[in-house]
């Protein structure tokens, strides 16, 4: 346990959980880039973490707590986290996304005095933010929270439009990517052979395989390039990084179209930013997001990225990609279409390599996105 130093600026996190994924490795690079000699953390998960994960927070200045929430819809937990925040007594209460959204109702009780609420992204229950219950929780927590994070512009105006929320209190704050570790290099990364292939264009993506993440969309429409090419069939390949439960399905979607030589599902990585090294191109498939955390790292390597047309991936990618690069969430030829360009012109790659790169280092670095959380805490840190 970290030695928490009373006079700085003490912010608890709350979140569902903390494990590999998007909004927990947002927690971890601003809880590391922070000034520590400022701020301490603790980091109240509702359910559990993996500590592992919790490993990867190399800043001294922080703790970790489970609530241990059962399933279902009992309110005990409320309780615990009262009970939890009036020993803690900290600065600022920062949960994110509607799962950790009712810790605000402790905290306001606890007397947390500056609440902060971060949507991040959809889930798979709550497509686009449409599901009328949820809706309803968001009005009826609204008075509790001081300031909204959205990280896309999707998630500000739904905010705005939907729950009411006055523009004023809302900052819009872009994810950062690591542009050191996440930069174009030589790949080490162990691969299977058939990846190596002279001439090999290979498409690939990262994320947990799960249905809100929607790999099956991308392999239905890199078999239909993949069976519909004549000349540049063997070139072509994909990589699928993450596990899951749809990970049974790929594996026999493979099996059936025989592209088990142009078809690799890596499973669970830790070795992310080399892989991504031994892509050409990525795909983000997703039926929902905030803003993505792979996408933002795959620019960082330098990659040209075609994403589905949901949450903040319009804001991220390319603007002269916006036309061909964004695809209709499910459609699986306008996403073999996006794809084929560079089936068709591999010449492309090595030209928007660096255009890419520099386009994302000089619009989201981690850097700029830690500036704007350290004024958004300071303006906690003026109420206490």
């Amino acid at each position: 346990m970290a030695e928490l130093n009373s006079n700085r600026t003490h912010i608890v996190h709350v979140v569902y959980a903390f494990a590999t994924g998007g909004l927990e490795n947002g927690v971890v690079n601003i809880i590391n880039r922070l000034p520590e000699e400022k701020y301490k953390h603790t980091i109240v998960c509702l359910t559990g973490h993996d500590s592992d994960f919790f490993t990867r927070i190399t800043a001294r200045n922080t703790n970790i707590v489970n609530i241990d929430k059962p399933a279902g819809n009992g309110i005990a937990w409320l309780y615990k986290c009262w009970k939890l925040l009036r020993k803690l007594k900290p600065d600022i209460c920062h949960s994110r996304n509607l799962s950790a959204l009712e810790a605000q109702l402790p905290a306001f009780l606890a007397g947390v005095p500056y609440r902060i609420h971060g949507e991040h992204g959809w889930d798979v229950n709550d497509l686009g933010g449409c599901n009328h219950k949820y809706q309803m929780v968001r009005r009826l927590l609204k008075p509790l929270v001081h300031r909204y994070v959205a990280l896309s512009s999707e998630a500000k105006n739904y905010l705005m439009d939907k729950i009411g929320v006055n523009q004023n209190r809302i900052n819009q704050i872009c994810n950062g990517v690591d542009i050191e570790k996440f930069s174009p290099t030589v790949s080490t990364a162990e691969v299977p052979l058939f990846i190596k292939c002279e001439n090999a264009i290979v498409f690939g993506t990262v994320g947990r395989l799960a249905k809100v993440k929607n790999q099956t969309f991308l392999l239905k429409a890199f078999l239909l390039l993949w069976q519909s090419s004549d000349k540049n069939k063997q070139s072509l390949k994909l990589i699928i990084v993450g596990d899951g439960e749809l990970m049974p399905t790929l594996r026999d979607m493979v099996q059936e179209a025989g592209a088990e030589n142009s078809v690799w599902l890596a499973g669970l990585r830790n070795d992310v930013s080399n892989l991504m090294n031994c892509m050409n191109i990525f795909v983000l498939p997703s039926l929902a997001e905030g803003i993505s955390n792979t996408l933002l790292e795959a620019m960082g390597c330098g990659l040209p990225c075609i994403a589905t047309k949901v949450g903040g991936n319009a804001d991220l990618i390319y603007p002269e990609h916006l036309k061909t690069h964004l695809v209709s969430v499910n459609d699986v030829e306008q996403l073999a279409t996006a794809m084929k360009i560079y089936a068709d012109f591999p010449t492309l790659l090595e030209q928007e390599r660096k255009i890419i790169r520099q386009y994302c280092v000089d619009k989201f670095s981690i850097k700029s996105m830690v500036k704007k959380y350290h004024g958004l805490y300071q303006l906690g840190f003026n109420k206490r």
